[in-house]
């Protein structure tokens, strides 16, 4: 049976977008986890033709609350800017790894188990321009009663602390990059939230750790995946990563460019060859991180010499 979507819904959408310097090209129906109407809008850039974001949303929410449609063009405005990197879906870890994000199965479903629990399930690559084809199934929980501080269940209101959550649990080295495998857990705990500062904080830094942050970022994402092309360096996203206001990254990058090690152009910083050259540097850090994802063996026992 087709559902019609909500004209309210597109409308507040289209002008979400438009307020971001979107456009909405196209509204559909799609289906969730246990085969429910959503709707799925396609989201493009002004300037860019072809590039485009999909958000999926419950077929039924509304922008019911009066903060939800400011929140909701505040993410669009961030993904507009993320959309202009070469590779909008990657991202970097504190570690040093190249990560893709994708296939994620928006909107969050009730836990089939039988748990209290919200779940999506999508999957993260390494991308190290190499051929190693290695990831991660993911499956992030969020359980009801954290949902509470949520503005909405929803892609647009959940997206960033995901993504977070998840880059979090692979700097603990609790997430094995594979040839393929079964899903792997993310719990979203309160953890990961401070009620008295009511925000997320995932990891507290210096500055020595935020600057190489930025080196990482822009040697990955500008120049080995995004063959020169500039990234957009104040992304609210890594400055709650990295518990820093994201004006503290670009000053970060404008001390690098004065170094020589890239081309700042507003919040965008582009790659350059001094910094191209320290790639068995970034090349060693990522082989150390990606070792640290993998679990950690007893000799003896592997040769079958353990006492039982």
């Amino acid at each position: 049976m087709t559902v019609e979507i909500k004209s309210s819904l597109v409308k507040s959408i289209e002008t979400a977008a438009s307020q971001a310097g979107m456009v909405l090209v196209s509204a559909t129906q799609g289906s969730d986890f246990h085969g429910q109407p959503t709707a799925v809008f396609e989201l493009g850039l002004l300037d860019i033709p072809g590039r485009s974001l999909r958000l999926e949303l419950t077929d039924s929410f509304d922008f019911d609350k009066p903060h939800l449609l400011p929140e909701m063009t505040a993410h669009l405005v961030a993904e507009a800017k993320r959309l202009h990197n070469p590779r909008p879906e990657c991202y970097v870890t504190l570690g040093g790894l190249p990560l893709a994000f994708g296939k994620f199965q928006w909107p969050f479903h009730r836990s089939t188990s039988g748990a209290d629990t919200y779940i999506v399930h999508g999957e993260m690559y390494l991308a190290d321009g190499g051929t190693q084809s290695l990831s991660v199934k993911l499956a992030s929980s969020v359980t009801v009663t954290f949902a509470e501080i949520v503005p909405a269940m929803e892609q647009p209101y959940a997206e960033t602390f995901v993504y977070n959550a998840i880059r979090k649990t692979v700097d603990l080295g609790q997430l094995e990059f594979l040839k393929s495998g079964n899903r792997q857990p993310v719990p979203v705990t309160t953890r990961f939230y401070s009620r008295w500062k009511k925000r997320f904080i995932f990891t507290d830094t210096d500055d020595k750790e935020r600057l190489a942050y930025v080196l990482n970022k822009v040697y990955w994402l500008s120049g080995v995946l995004g063959e020169g092309r500039p990234v957009w360096i104040a992304d609210p996203r890594d400055a709650q990563y990295l518990n820093t206001p994201a004006a503290d990254l670009l000053r970060m990058a404008n001390d690098e460019a004065g170094e020589g090690l890239m081309v700042l152009n507003g919040e965008f910083a582009a790659v350059t060859p001094q910094l191209m050259a320290r790639a068995p540097e970034f090349r060693t850090r990522l082989d150390a991180a990606l070792n640290f994802t993998k679990p950690q063996f007893n000799a003896s026992m592997r040769s079958g010499h353990a006492n039982m």
